[in-house]
């Protein structure tokens, strides 16, 4: 893809997403939900780009295995479209919490964008490493999970066997499609430390970095809030139940 092609793609992106979230505004929204639409609008709309994107980063991998051999120069149109794409994504959803959320609430999902946006923009502008960032895109595997787990909160369905089944899925391909993917990434960076430019190699050393603190981080949040928490709910309500049950037998 030429210059032009990528900055259509990019702005067709912002775009689409843009159209996407507008969308999302005109359907019914959980009463639940209602006292923080913009929250289920941009939380709707980022589970749509995680659909695409997820399958859109395993096509690139099928139609060209070789790009997996060679994350530097090897990649198709294809491959190049999808990290554009991606990059007019986070432009919107970055520009959608700057103007909706307030700073502190959000900085540390800013801040994510802007290493993501910066790393993304100079593989498609130098047309080097887009293997490596479609790489990347594989944890939008997982985010199909992590973002239904919040829509299903904000509708109240935080309860059931569709949160749990989702719960566990959401963890499974956490740990293989996010935690291993940025370890596996983090692997290939070091070993081919003599095949990077030094400025390429710190980039991404410290973006892999900061992503990988701020994954472990959700991790245990998530495994805390959904299942340590709710272990400790079952421990207590057994307990209480066995209590009655002691007082009816006195």
């Amino acid at each position: 893809m030429e210059l032009s092609s990528v900055i259509l793609t990019t702005g067709s992106s912002v775009g689409f997403f843009r159209l996407v979230n507008a969308g999302v505004s005109k359907l019914p929204i959980p009463e639940s939900a209602c006292r923080n639409a913009w929250k289920w609008r941009n939380i709707s709309t980022s589970m749509v780009h995680s659909f695409i994107t997820a399958i859109w980063a395993l096509l690139c991998f099928f139609f060209q295995p070789e790009m997996a051999e060679d994350l530097i120069k090897t990649h198709s149109v294809f491959s190049h479209a999808l990290v554009s794409l991606s990059i007019g994504y986070f432009i919107h959803d970055f520009l959608d919490m700057v103007f909706n959320q307030k700073l502190s609430q959000s900085w540390e999902l800013l801040f994510h964008h802007l290493v993501v946006i910066t790393c993304f923009g100079l593989s498609v502008l130098s047309r080097l490493y887009v293997g490596f960032a479609v790489v990347a895109l594989l944890v939008e595997i997982n985010s199909v999970f992590l973002h239904l787990r919040q829509i299903l909160r904000m509708a109240s369905l935080a309860t059931g066997t569709l949160y749990r089944v989702n719960s566990i899925i959401n963890l499974g391909t956490y740990v293989v499609f996010r935690i291993n993917t940025l370890a596996w990434m983090t692997r290939w960076l070091v070993l081919n430390r003599d095949k990077v430019p030094l400025l390429a190699y710190t980039l991404g050393s410290v973006g892999l970095a900061i992503m990988t603190t701020m994954n472990i981080v959700l991790f245990c949040r998530l495994l805390r809030s959904d299942f340590l928490k709710s272990s400790n709910r079952e421990a207590k309500k057994e307990k209480e139940e066995e209590g009655r049950k002691g007082h009816k037998e006195d």
